[in-house]
């Protein structure tokens, strides 16, 4: 199997384990009543916390590749650039937000990759890498019902949360592919999260997450959902996702959020049976275009 095929198929099962994310995200908060259960921010402590004690005994292994205090800030911004703060970011913006607009702004992750790439990191940036960005960005356009006028419950400051979560993701992208290149996945996985560990808990803590068991009880039932989110959503699909960066490139990994309104499209026809339109097909096979369009024969660096 080549290495250009394994990445397209990590790619896919990255796109299919994310885009269950954003359902996960309201089963932890709701129940199928629609009352509250756990807080956004609960949510988001729970899931670091649960992520955390799940890669510690492969952190503390890991530690002994630590040789100088640069790796460790460069592994604090993996942490909580990549993982800590959006987890915080997008249980928050889905208070208010529909899971497919979500998936649609998080999709701004490739441009803040390559914004980031060519500022910071000196990397060059091709003409048809950016014509592929627009491209599978109009195909999720009209994925999610927006060149459709489908309606849209729309708060400036929880779209702002969600862009401030991708430009976090491009900047822990492109950390883990120009300054972490030494450590393999599963180290840069365990110990980003073994260091957020004692934090993450601490702030469960401090949220009174635990008296919701005592109050709620479809609080198990939450807590469930939200370890499969943690366990799958975060640990496995942060390994995923540096080995995807370490074949491929930082844009070729992110290009996973194109892909992710796609899984949820489908999640919802086959789950919720919500109505599949031709617009969406097409939808899926411009996201598809631009995606192949901004990796293809990408000069390497």
């Amino acid at each position: 199997m080549t290495k250009d095929f394994r990445s397209w198929i990590f790619l896919f099962i990255l796109a299919l384990i994310w885009g269950s994310s954003f359902i996960l995200m309201k089963r932890g908060m709701y129940d199928e009543l629609g009352q509250s259960i756990f807080s956004d921010s609960q949510v988001g402590a729970l899931r670091m916390a649960i992520a955390g004690l799940v890669m510690l005994p492969f952190g503390i292994w890991s530690l002994r590749r630590i040789t100088h205090w640069k790796q460790v800030f460069y592994l604090l911004v993996v942490g909580t650039c990549g993982n800590f703060f959006p987890a915080f970011l997008f249980t928050f913006a889905e208070t208010k937000l529909s899971s497919g607009l979500a998936g649609m702004l998080n999709s701004f992750t490739p441009f803040f990759t390559l914004i980031i790439g060519f500022l910071v990191f000196k990397q060059r940036v091709q003409l048809k890498q950016v014509l592929g960005l627009f491209i599978a960005f109009a195909g999720i356009c009209i994925l999610v019902g927006i060149l459709n006028n489908a309606p849209l419950e729309i708060s400036m400051l929880h779209v702002g949360a969600i862009l401030l979560a991708t430009l976090m993701y491009g900047t822990s992208l492109n950390t883990i592919k120009y300054k972490l290149a030494e450590f393999k996945s599963l180290e840069i996985a365990s110990l980003a999260f073994t260091f957020l560990a004692i934090p993450s808990w601490i702030t469960t803590w401090n949220l009174d997450t635990l008296s919701v068991f005592k109050t709620n009880k479809h609080a198990y039932e939450a807590l469930f959902y939200i370890s499969i989110l943690s366990v799958f959503g975060t640990c496995l699909a942060l390994l995923i996702f540096n080995q995807i960066i370490k074949l491929k490139s930082p844009m070729f990994a992110s290009s996973v959020t194109y892909m992710i309104p796609i899984v949820a499209v489908i999640l919802g026809v086959f789950l919720n049976q919500e109505t599949f339109h031709i617009s969406q097909f097409l939808g899926m096979i411009v996201i598809v275009g631009g995606v192949y369009l901004v990796n293809s024969r990408q000069v390497k660096k």
